[in-house]
């Protein structure tokens, strides 16, 4: 299969990867906004500029799309859809079903696949809700992330004058965890579930008394968490929080049997060393079903529900069968 990258970030640089890993794929171009000349990347496949995307694709089977969700994606992946199969990791739950609707026009229109919000949530978490919803409809579900660094939460923190340098971690609080474990059925509030830790490389004489109030009263963000600000060097950043490490746990706790006879919990779980690395992967192994599901006629807008598991895996279904099922 041939597979093009469009976007060479974090996230890009983890599907190059996943792509060289993959023997049922090669990489053909990655395709930029930036100079091509001043992009350097791990393979030897061609960088290219936007304005060739349209003719390149021609030669294609897959484009794994490698921008973010507030304004690259809504625009990106049906314009490209109406080019070529796509697959990308757009993540504003709210927005999904208005995106998928957009991707779906587009692809259907040229006969091709888009695959959107891949990755682990939304992605793989999302899988695990609805296996466990369908086992347990008499239940409840609870999503915890973390520990890990939230990259949006951070670059928000950058924003705020005086701040040099900021990494946000989301940390799931304990005794949340351990309550659902034991099935209590708790009822959570967002405070309940998750705490910030914000650390903080402030500009030479910044107030950052002023800098800690404007974080932990931000709305949308921290305002509605208890956040704790830690001031650093430079150095430090470097040193301690150069990675980008995420993951987290979707539990559903349920009942079971007659009248509610039986506790039961399912829980899927993550721990992730590189966020964008793994969630590259997963795209991976979605562009590859996205090729495999067009090859057989499949065209318009499709998630991660829509997919047949073993399309995922380069390794034959038979094999699938007889050493996994």
């Amino acid at each position: 299969m041939k597979v093009g990258i469009v976007g060479y970030g974090n996230l890009g640089r983890g599907v190059e990867a996943a792509v060289q890993n993959a023997p049922d794929m090669e990489l053909a171009a990655v395709f930029t906004r930036r100079d091509p000349g001043a992009v350097k990347i791990a393979s030897d496949a061609p960088v290219v500029g936007m304005e060739a995307l349209e003719e390149k694709a021609k030669e294609i089977d897959v484009l794994i799309l490698c921008g973010g969700s507030a304004t690259d994606l809504p625009e990106m992946t049906p314009k490209i859809a109406a080019m070529c199969n796509v697959v990308d990791s757009f993540d504003t739950h709210a927005n999904i079903p208005q995106h998928l609707a957009a991707v779906d026009k587009a692809a259907k229109a040229a006969g091709t696949i888009g695959i959107i919000s891949v990755g682990w949530d939304p992605g793989l978490f999302s899988v695990a809700r609805l296996y466990a919803n369908a086992a347990l409809p008499d239940g409840d579900d609870y999503t915890f992330w973390g520990r890990g660094v939230s990259q949006g939460h951070s670059d928000a923190i950058r924003r705020i004058d005086g701040v040099l340098d900021a990494r946000q971690y989301t940390v799931p609080v304990p005794k949340a965890v351990e309550r659902v474990r034991a099935g209590e059925h708790p009822t959570l509030s967002t405070r309940d579930k998750h705490t910030r830790e914000c650390f903080v490389v402030a500009e030479d004489g910044a107030d950052k008394q002023a800098i800690e109030e404007a974080i932990v009263t931000m709305p949308n963000y921290f305002a509605d968490y208890d956040t704790t600000v830690i001031f650093i060097s430079q150095e430090e950043m470097e040193r301690e929080h150069r990675g980008l490490p995420h993951g987290g746990s979707v539990l559903r706790s349920g009942m079971t049997g007659v009248d509610g006879q039986f506790n039961n919990t399912v829980e899927f779980k993550l721990d992730l060393e590189s966020n964008p690395f793994f969630t590259g992967s997963v795209l991976t192994a979605v562009a590859r079903a996205a090729v495999r599901m067009n090859q057989e006629g499949v065209s318009g807008g499709r998630t991660i529900f829509d997919i047949p598991p073993c399309y995922l895996s380069e390794t034959p279904r038979e094999e699938l069968i007889a050493h996994m099922l």
